[in-house]
Formats: C-alpha cells, structure tokens, sequence
C-alpha cells in the first residue's frame, strides 16, 4: 500500500490507544497491546553488510569493500539478497512467536556518513570520502532493502544524522563546528539524495551535537532541514541510548524528562534507549502535547502497515510472507557472495608478479597475522556464516597439493607480544619459498565502534595510520630475504605503508572481504578474476598530514580538498589488462549540455584498444 494508505490505516489504529500506551509504543522495544492484538515489536535490527546479530546469514564484504566496486547495480542486488534473507528469518522467527532484539523488519542500515578522517574507527561501515559516491550506493542499498512492490519488503534507515564521523571517545559529548558550506556540501548531500530519490522508512540521529544542538534533539536537524525543507516522511529513531547523552554529557538539559521532551518536540519520533519511559509525566506536565505523541506513534505504524506486519484483513496475502528459511545461506546465496567479494579488491601496486602462475610454483608462504583470521574477514555489525575461508585456507584449497602452502601468524595483529621465534620462522619460510603473500593490516577489534568486543585501545578509532603491532617487522624480514613478496592489507581504512609501496612486488587492498573472502583473494591472485576495484578513500603517506581529528573543517581533508600528494588516490585501481583510449568526440558544445535535463543521454564514440 502507498504512504497514505498506510497513514489513514496507522491513524486510525493509533486512536485507540491511551496515552500511556502510546508513549511505550515509542521505544524500540515496544510492548504488545493486546487488547488491539497488537504484538510486541522490537525495531533494532541490522543489516549493515548482511542481517547481522541473528544467526546464520550471508556476511558480504564490509560496507567499505562494497563501496570499492563502484558499483550501484551491484549494491542494489546485495541489499535485496539481505533483505530476502530478513524476511526469511522474520517469518521463520515470528511464527515461534519470538519478537527479540535483531528479530524485525526495521533494519538500521546503511551508514552514510562521511569518512572525513582514516583515523575514524567506524569508517568501515560508510561507503568512503566521496558525498556523490555515497549517495549513489546508498539510494541503491536503501531501494534494494524497501524492494519496489506493495508491501515494503524490509524497512531501511539512513544514519548517522548528521555530521558524524568520530572521534569515538568523544562521541556522547563532542560538538562537531562546521560551516553551512561544508555541511549542506559534505555532510548533508548524502542523505538528502537518499531521502529524495530512495525515501528511506527511517533516519537515525547522531551522537554529538552539530554547532550546539544535539543530533537527537536538533530542531535545526530534524525539524527545519529534514521535515520542512526535504519533506521527509518517515521516522526518525535516536542512536541506542543518545537522548541520555543530554543532560548527562552534553549539559543542554537538566534530567531525563526534559531530554525526553525536547527530542520528541523537535521530531524524534523513536527512541532506542529508555528515556522516552518519561514521556508520559512530560505529557503530564505540559512539555510535551498529546496530538506530537499521536503523530510520532502514527508515523511508527505507518511503517509497520507498510511492511503488513499489523495484518490488513482487506488484503492478507502479503507475498513476502511466503518466504521459506530455506533462502538463508543457500548455495546460491554462497555464491553470489563470492562474486561480490571478487569486485572489491583494489590493486595499488603490481611490477608484473601478479596474476602468479601456478604452475611455475613449488612452494608459497602465507604470513601474518590476517592470514588465517577469520576476524579479518568480517568487519563489524554483522552475521554469523556457516563456513569462513580466511585467506591462507583460500590459498591452500586452490593450489591443492600441487603447491606446498606455508602458513605463518608471524606476530600478533596489534599487541607487542610476539614471540621471537616467529621472526626466525618467517625468514626461515620466506627462503624456502617461490612466492611470499603477507596479510597484514587491521580488524574491528582495532578500528571499530566505541565500547566493541576485545578493543584493547581507549576508543574504536586508530592512533595514526601504521601497521600496529611488529607487522613492519616481519614485512622487512619478508622483503629482506630477496624472494617476491605480494602484500594483502585486510582493513576498513586506509594505512601508510610506504615500505610495502617502495619495496614489495604488489600491494592488493583487501577490505574485511566477507565470509567467501579467502576463496575471492585465491582467485584473484591466480588471475581467475582481474582485480577491478577502485579506492573509495585516499590513501595518505603519514598522519601528521591530517588535520586535527577533532577539526570538522573539510580543509585539507580527502581527495576534494587535499593539497599533497597521496601515496594512493581516491578512485585510483589497477587491473591486470592493459588498454589504452584515444579518438573521443563529442558533437554536442557546452551550451548544448547546459540545456539537457536529467536522464537525457549523448553519445560519446571512443576507440578502446585491449
């Protein structure tokens, strides 16, 4: 059913409710009414790079590596194959009646924030530096999930809203400055092409506050911009437990009532937290009126009308409902994955050595401390696969026996720890070998969101923009020993390896490539695939040419307004076909392209020769 249909239905349903109903229908665990039959609902849900956080599910490559491609048809058909999957599961999980967290329909995703800054911990989840880029995929991401028939398929949500892109030990109560320029350019661009043109069910708000105003609670954000001027019609949800961020971190209210109110007066129609539990004294109080708790409850189940999640008696046969569990985890959901992780390796560096030969090779070693981690394959918010194929496991199974693998850790990923005899048996197994492939770089429990898992650093977000950790030591023993060595960075973000760029045979960026990853990265190499991937971040040679973390000025920041020179460009990718372009023409004049309107096409005849 269409938005209006779906509002008078919401409405009418909404008016049965009390007050006190209402208000606990607007947090993100709502319970059930039963007497409207209404069930509980819970609307946190994630599906970042796959359904994430409930159970069995295709783990894509992270939202970086996707981004990689460059490629929005691609992006559109990932979303729908996440979007199957969830319903698959809902259905599966609603007919045992079970409602928990990570159950729903209303899935948090995508990130379109900007990735302003490498040293961001949370930047592997945005689709990189570029607003045009990440509008292009995020529209399609987001028109992939809703799906085009007429019930919505899964509900989208576009987030963080706005200006948000770390540091993350500040994030509860840091205002992020900036100027209407870079804001309406840099920081806004994105989601306004998103809510124009793929009109998202849901927008999350940010942590922090933008030029004084929290992001939750901003009526500059929410109500002048997103209501008023872009003409939203869906709900906005706060980040998970950000309305207490108000009077506990960033001092602009007093207590959780007045936090509660001055969200919800300002367009917070959601809360995933706890603080809209005072609603009902705000209404009570006067700080809040009746007819906004109406409204924001209605815009709530206007989206679960679209979804047909509260039963339309006139038209129950909602096709989406049929589904079977079967779809998750298929064979064909295998293997689209593996396709996916293919397109999203960047090549930055290669003097010839690769795609290898293999029947040239007697022995290869594989090191380092993502060679055979499982962890370097995923990223973060997401699901759980029913096989992972790291890299050295990649490797081994396409070599078979006629090539003997050697498989090393070669020193911890971050600590400082290693063992010493590591260093020995990476020189010892470089010798021996035809070939080194080096996997180093990071994982999410490096860069990542505040407070993840086994972060054993003060936030989620890198202290510069090195290997951490020894790996440069086993990279200099590797290239010490004369053999070629072929480096894999496995990351959501970009490093200065300025040695592996001067002294190794080839530098492949990796990403965190998904649960298929090892078999993608084993295909690639032995060129059954040609890497086709293009950096959605530049690459910088060293920290101290950042400006300030905290700076939200786009001053001297990504490829638009960087001075220096890159150690590797946004949009840059190598390919192991060379071609060359000559003879364009074009017959239209430059007032001819400043009449054409939208969708209007020229051609442009090119010899390309292969």
């Amino acid at each position: 059913m269409d938005r209006a249909q779906a509002r008078k239905k919401a409405e009418a349903l909404v008016a049965k409710m009390t007050i006190e109903e209402r208000a606990g229908q607007l947090k993100y665990d709502a319970p059930a009414i039963e007497r409207l039959g209404i069930p509980t609902y819970n609307w946190w849900n994630e599906a970042l790079h796959g359904v994430a956080r409930a159970g069995t599910a295709a783990v894509f490559p992270q939202a970086i590596g996707c981004a990689a491609m460059f490629d929005e048809e691609e992006m559109q058909k990932i979303a729908d194959v996440i979007a199957e999957e969830g319903r698959a599961k809902y259905n599966a999980f609603s007919k045992e009646e079970d409602r928990d967290i990570y159950k729903g329909l209303t899935f948090w995703s995508p990130n379109i924030n900007i990735f302003r800054d490498p040293r961001w911990g949370r930047g592997h989840e945005t689709y990189g530096e570029d607003p045009f880029l990440t509008a292009r995929l995020g529209v399609a991401f987001i028109k992939g999930l809703q799906g085009d028939g007429e019930t919505m398929k899964v509900a989208a949500c576009a987030k963080h809203f706005a200006v948000h892109s770390g540091p993350e030990g500040l994030r509860h109560s840091f205002n992020a400055e900036v100027t209407k320029k870079d804001l309406y350019e840099t920081y806004l661009s994105a989601f306004h092409a998103c809510i124009k043109e793929a009109k998202p069910e849901a927008v999350m708000g940010a942590y922090n506050r933008v030029n004084g105003e929290p992001c939750c609670g901003s009526k500059t954000l929410l109500t002048d911009i997103l209501r008023n001027q872009w003409h939203f019609k869906g709900h906005v949800v706060s980040d998970c437990f950000a309305l207490r961020d108000f009077h506990q971190h960033h001092m602009v209210t007093k207590d959780a009532v007045e936090s509660a109110a001055l969200a919800m007066n300002n367009g917070c129609d959601l809360n995933c937290g706890h603080m809209y539990l005072h609603l009902s004294e705000a209404v009570s109080r006067g700080m809040v009126s009746e007819s906004r708790l109406r409204a924001a409850v209605t815009n709530l189940y206007t989206t679960r009308m679209k979804l047909g999640i509260e039963q339309d008696k006139e038209r129950p046969d909602n096709p989406y409902d049929k589904i079977p569990y079967s779809v998750v985890d298929s064979m064909k959901m295998r293997e689209f994955n593996e396709s996916v992780s293919e397109k999203t390796f960047v090549l930055v560096k290669n003097n010839g050595i690769l795609p290898l030969n293999r029947e040239k090779l007697r022995t290869i070693a594989v090191i380092g401390p993502n060679a055979d981690s499982r962890r370097a394959l995923l990223g973060n918010y997401e699901g759980t696969a029913s096989r992972y194929i790291t890299i050295s496991e990649g490797i081994q199974d396409y070599v078979g026996d006629s090539v003997r693998v050697l498989v090393s850790e070669g020193c911890d990923l971050y600590k400082d720890n290693w063992k010493k005899n590591r260093i020995a048996e990476v020189r010892e197994m470089a010798e021996m070998s035809d070939v080194v492939i080096l996997c180093l770089g990071l994982d999410a429990g490096i860069e990542g969101e505040q407070g993840d898992a086994g972060n054993d650093f003060a936030s989620g977000d890198k202290p510069d923009l090195n290997l951490p950790g020894e790996q440069n030591q086993i990279l200099e023993a590797a290239l010490d020993s004369g053999k070629p060595v072929v480096v894999l960075l496995l990351s959501g973000s970009a490093l200065a390896v300025n040695t592996a760029q001067e002294r190794a045979a080839a530098v492949m960026q990796c990403w965190y490539p998904g649960a298929q990853g090892g078999r993608a990265a084993a295909r690639i190499l032995f060129g059954e695939v040609s890497p086709q991937g293009h950096l959605p971040v530049t690459f910088y040679k060293s920290t101290e040419e950042l400006p300030e973390f905290t700076d939200y000025s786009m001053k001297n920041r990504t490829y638009r307004y960087m001075k220096q020179e890159a150690l590797y460009p946004f949009g840059y990718g190598l390919t192991y076909t060379s071609f060359a372009y000559d003879k364009m023409e074009c017959a239209a004049d430059m007032h001819t392209f400043q009449k054409m309107k939208a969708g209007e096409k020229i051609q442009l005849p090119v010899s390309v020769r292969v």
